[in-house]
């Protein structure tokens, strides 16, 4: 009884400091942080079950939404996937992690955006022209995590990360750090298991580059004048997520998961999704947005083979279409 009621309290303690930080932040301006692009939601079994992968992610894909994710690995992992994104654009992910003792783990997780080409355009008297050349918006988000098992219910992760924009047109880059740290708690309590995670400590950041120099005017101006911008904070994120196997006979497995996201620049909003899994060799995913503006439903699948995973999974966005992902895993 007295495990039971120790149990209950560091959960409740848990959930209370997140929602105490959560509440101390949900007056921030819409659409003021920036490196936005670096929190589209990104790992095939991720998107699959419609992002809700704080207390049920369990490789390294998993990284960006809880370095505590990192904690599952049973030896070494390797991850990549591609994916068609929205209004044409592409994103890539590359990720390795690894076991370093018997309850320590590091891991690398490289995401890449890339807008793909587009054309450059032009204010003149107040009309857009285009010139005739594209431009390309780049993104690059490297992540290094630490994980550690504290317990055998208790799971803690650290991330550091270094994020960079750039437009090809006009040289012009952007370059922000930032830290998450995450959790991963086995309640204990009727299988739930309890996930926080708090991403994009740091300083704010703004454009720099050849591209805000001020040509020389007749008055004597200097070549080597810049515009000037302005700094904009992180996408500071507050996530709490629920995970449970409702149903596990060895052969069959169900399980299903909830997340609840208050980022800094944007309203609170939720997703949940359901797994199934076939004696942990085949998966079939599905999953919802809760108060989203754009994104609704998405499913996926997968196959386990040997020490190979393939994934796919499939995203709508409503007006914005839908993204498809494939993933490619290797354990060994």
């Amino acid at each position: 009884i007295n495990k039971n009621r120790n149990k209950i309290m560091i959960s409740r303690k848990l959930l209370f400091i997140f929602l105490l930080l959560t509440f101390a932040y949900s007056g921030a301006k819409v659409g003021t942080a920036i490196f936005r692009w670096a929190e589209i939601e990104t790992g095939t079994r991720a998107i699959g079950m419609a992002g809700s992968q704080v207390a049920s992610g369990n490789d390294i894909s998993a990284l960006p939404y809880n370095p505590a994710s990192i904690c599952f690995i049973n030896k070494n992992q390797l991850f990549s996937s591609s994916s068609n994104y929205l209004a044409g654009t592409k994103h890539y992910t590359m990720a390795y992690g690894t076991k370093v003792t018997s309850s320590d783990y590091v891991g690398l997780h490289l995401f890449i955006f890339d807008s793909g080409d587009m054309p450059e355009a032009v204010a003149i008297e107040g009309q857009e022209s285009l010139t005739g050349k594209m431009f390309k918006f780049q993104g690059l988000a490297a992540r290094l995590s630490y994980g550690r098992q504290m317990t055998d219910r208790l799971n803690l992760g650290a991330t550091f990360k270094v994020l960079n924009e750039s437009v090809t047109s006009g040289d012009l880059s952007m370059t922000g750090v930032g830290f998450d740290i995450g959790s991963n708690f086995d309640t204990g309590i009727y299988g739930m298991v309890l996930g926080m995670c708090i991403s994009n400590f740091g300083p704010e950041a703004r454009y720099m580059g050849d591209g805000l120099d001020v040509p020389a005017s007749d008055e004597g101006e200097s070549q080597d004048e810049q515009k000037k911008t302005e700094y904009h904070p992180m996408p500071l994120t507050f996530r709490v997520g629920l995970q449970n196997n409702v149903f596990d006979n060895g052969t069959h497995k169900v399980s299903i998961s909830a997340d609840a996201i208050n980022p800094l620049d944007f309203d609170l909003y939720g997703s949940f999704g359901a797994e199934y899994s076939f004696s942990n060799l085949a998966f079939l995913r599905f999953g919802s947005h809760l108060g989203h503006d754009t994104a609704g439903i998405s499913f996926g699948g997968g196959v386990n083979y040997k020490n190979f995973t393939i994934d796919f999974a499939y995203s709508d966005y409503d007006i914005l279409e839908n993204h498809t992902q494939f993933g490619l895993g290797y354990k060994f």
